[in-house]
């Protein structure tokens, strides 16, 4: 039986809380790092398989911004942070005290945010998980692309070697005054290694 396939109500819970912890910490560290406030929503992770994240973010030809980085130590993977093209533009709007609508194209100064970002929001998440459980954690230096998402996956999982048959998705929302802008966070664990996760926590996947 696959992995995910007994993964259960208690243990999405785990990683809800998980995740809620994590992101509360990347608001405080993006407050420090903008000196301005930005709020960050966790409404849901879910386990998806890639016909679903393909839907989730509008196909496999969408241009998508990614932070991409390698997970290793006791639960080696690959972690991205992942942006639609106009919420990638709205978020450097955001970010940088501009009136929504005023990106349209990316340039250095963009790129620098979004990555700066994503490295902000995959370090909490990795901290979050190694506080929690006293896992050893350890994170490649991360990547950017801003390319179609069939190529970023492609690419991402031939460098990984992730064999999985789903991947944990963990929506989020950014808000500032009245504006919101929906990413997706992805944790592709090689096979077997969130049952490292879960033991650590007290709470071993049952086969």
């Amino acid at each position: 039986m696959a992995e995910s396939e007994v993964i259960s109500n208690v243990h999405m819970d785990a990683l809800q809380e998980i995740s809620n912890i994590g992101l509360g910490n990347a608001a405080t560290a993006l407050a420090e790092l903008l000196n301005k406030r930005v709020e960050i929503a966790v409404p849901k992770a879910r386990f998806l398989d890639f016909e679903q994240v393909f839907a989730l973010t509008g196909g496999i030809e969408e241009v998508v911004s990614c932070v991409n980085l390698s997970l290793e130590g006791d639960i080696p993977g690959t972690v991205m942070f992942m942006f639609s093209e106009q919420s990638t533009y709205n978020l450097i709007d955001m970010l940088m005290g501009y009136e929504l609508g005023t990106t349209t194209t990316l340039d250095d100064m963009g790129i620098s945010a979004i990555s700066e970002i994503g490295n902000v929001l995959t370090g909490s998440f990795i901290n979050a998980i190694g506080g929690m459980t006293g896992l050893n954690l350890n994170t490649s230096v991360p990547m950017f692309a801003f390319d179609m998402l069939g190529a970023i996956l492609s690419a991402s999982l031939v460098a990984s070697g992730y064999w999985g048959d789903k991947v944990l998705v963990i929506e989020t929302l950014f808000f500032q005054n009245y504006d919101q802008i929906k990413g997706h966070f992805f944790l592709l664990p090689e096979t077997g290694a969130l049952n490292g996760l879960f033991e650590a926590l007290g709470m071993p996947v049952e086969c």
